[in-house]
């Protein structure tokens, strides 16, 4: 670990308290060691985020780029889908 900087942090008395007990039942050395522990949680999550929104926008520049469609256009093939499953399932086996 680098350089060490303390900040302050004031928390509601519960949480002070689910911490302290953390410590005292050894599953953490030190109240610091849980909010470090927390902080590396937070970034990660952070970082998933960011590449679920890099993700998003590439998807979405894609479609940009695209062919675009008039509403008509979409539905007219919307019915024709649905006229070729009915087509299929008509000919289907007969029980």
């Amino acid at each position: 670990m680098g350089k060490l900087e303390r900040i302050t942090v004031t928390m509601p008395e519960e949480m002070a308290a689910k911490m302290r007990a953390a410590v005292e039942a050894g599953e953490y050395a030190t109240t610091s060691e849980i909010v470090r522990e927390a902080l590396r949680d937070w970034s990660d999550e952070q970082q998933r985020r960011e590449a679920e929104n890099a993700a998003m926008r590439a998807i979405l520049d894609k479609a940009r780029a695209g062919k675009r469609y008039t509403a008509d256009e979409v539905f007219a093939r919307v019915h024709e889908r649905i006229d070729e499953i009915a087509a299929r399932k008509a000919d289907g086996p007969v029980a």
